[in-house]
């Protein structure tokens, strides 16, 4: 499971900047005005190789009311769902009431807490963070998140922090294929589950929400292992009152990338809303293979039926590989197909991929579109290999691979999953640059090469 770390502090101290650092995002608005943050914000980040749900909240001041006071609620919440919590203070602003106040709730929870102390730039670090020694709340980092001063040595602190991956006992006893079936509340995740099992295995009721944490369930189908993992519905934030199903996001988030395979549910009724592009941009981002099966279609008019399939066409363009299902959870239609589309997607996830067939293929697509010019130069794409699985990592080597352009890195993606006749999962391409062995060496001239060097010289100069 992913480790979780909650950003926490007073308003405006630099929580959402410090995340979108982190997850390379834009996702956290950023402004400077106190309390733009009203719930959290989660996202995925990556330090030394370690992956992390971080957790953005609305800051807390001690005198919330109205939705201000809901707001610090759910902050400390947050609290409660980490793994390691980072303090955030003001390095220009000095220790407030309010800072004392969090610090006083942090000591009780007795969770791993670092404290940061942000905004150190144009500030004498020494006299600056001299008052924050007091709060006595575990070690002090200064750091200035909107250059990313400090950032570093602070998030290579927090992994050496993390606690040991507890693996949980469901986890453990997985036998086979892990499913995750994720989507919007009451779309019938639970009765897609009890479908796939042949009996009421999860508590089913017609109100959003039911679900409340991840429920591993391992069984077999035509003597082959699986893995089910059902999870709570995440719906608009907005929409979110109970503490309880704030958790519960966590936990479909670390579900996600838990499983070998991901079964996005969709209302065949409402069709695809943004909540679902979103979800189905979470797997995406955690490489996971995808199957898309929209339910309650046998209670559509066909006139409906050809509109939710124009949509579904326009809008899943960047899922392409994904297959698509018609299905109808309560009376079983179509869900026997799924089995076909998750074989093939767990196989073209985890296929061992050799370095002789990935170079060839990368040379055939270099020799039908060749990558563009930089500085005059064309860049050089020479051999490929594989990097990974679950998903599909292909690692390239070449010269200025820094500078392959977005459009040629997709380009590359559709030639390898065609080529390697992948299905229902994405394609993740690395560049590495070969190093100059030449770099930095002088070159040194011999006696005759300086002495032509010199009549060159007096030549040029009588020239002019």
């Amino acid at each position: 499971m992913l480790p979780v770390i909650a950003l926490v502090g007073r308003p405006n101290v630099g929580k959402s900047t410090l995340f979108n650092r982190l997850t390379k995002s834009r996702d956290a608005l950023v402004a400077n005005y106190a309390g733009l943050t009203r719930d959290r914000k989660y996202g995925e980040a990556e330090v030394d190789g370690h992956k992390l749900l971080l957790v953005d909240t609305g800051g807390i001041s001690g005198g919330e009311e109205g939705i201000d006071a809901a707001m610090a609620q759910q902050s400390m919440q947050a609290i409660e769902e980490a793994d390691i919590v980072l303090f955030l203070v003001d390095s220009r602003d000095g220790l407030t009431p309010a800072d004392q106040m969090i610090a006083e709730r942090l000591r009780t929870r007795s969770k791993p807490t670092l404290l940061v102390a942000n905004k150190v730039d144009g500030v004498n670090p020494d006299i600056a963070l001299a008052p924050f020694y007091e709060l006595g709340i575990g070690e002090l980092f200064p750091t200035t998140a909107t250059h990313g001063r400090g950032v570093r040595s602070l998030m290579q602190r927090v992994v050496e922090d993390l606690p040991e991956p507890a693996v949980e006992e469901e986890a453990e006893e997985a036998t086979g294929i892990k499913i995750a079936i994720v989507g919007r509340p009451n779309v019938g995740k639970s009765t897609l589950v009890n479908r796939l099992l042949g009996e009421d295995r999860v508590v089913v009721y017609d109100q959003p929400g039911t679900t409340r944490d991840s429920v591993y369930i391992n069984y077999e189908r035509d003597e082959k292992p699986y893995t089910l993992i059902d999870t709570a519905g995440i719906r608009r934030r907005k929409n979110i009152k109970e503490t309880v199903e704030k958790f519960s996001i966590v936990k479909t988030l670390q579900a996600v990338e838990d499983a070998n395979v991901v079964v996005l549910v969709v209302d065949a009724g409402e069709g695809l809303v943004d909540q679902d592009m979103h979800l189905m941009g979470s797997v995406i981002q955690a490489g996971r293979a995808l199957v898309v099966a929209l339910n309650k279609w046998d209670g559509l008019e066909a006139d409906h039926r050809d509109y939710v399939k124009a949509e579904l066409e326009r809008r899943l363009r960047f899922v392409e590989f994904a297959d698509v299902h018609f299905i109808s959870a309560l009376h079983g239609t179509g869900v026997g197909h799924l089995y076909e589309s998750i074989e093939a997607a767990y196989q073209s996830a985890t296929d061992k991929l050799s370095t002789n067939h990935l170079t060839r293929i990368l040379q055939w697509a270099v020799s039908e579109h060749q990558p563009p010019l930089v500085h005059g130069h064309r860049i050089k794409l020479r051999y490929a290999h594989a990097g990974g699985q679950n998903p599909p990592v292909i690692v390239i080597h070449g010269n200025q691979t820094e500078q392959v352009p977005a459009h040629y890195v997709r380009y590359l993606e559709k030639t390898f999953r065609k080529a390697l006749d992948l299905h229902g999962t994405p394609v993740k391409i690395e560049f590495r640059t070969g190093s100059n062995p030449y770099a930095g060496n002088k070159n040194k001239l011999t006696d005759r090469q300086k002495a032509k060097k010199r009549r060159l010289m007096k030549f040029v100069k009588k020239k002019k």
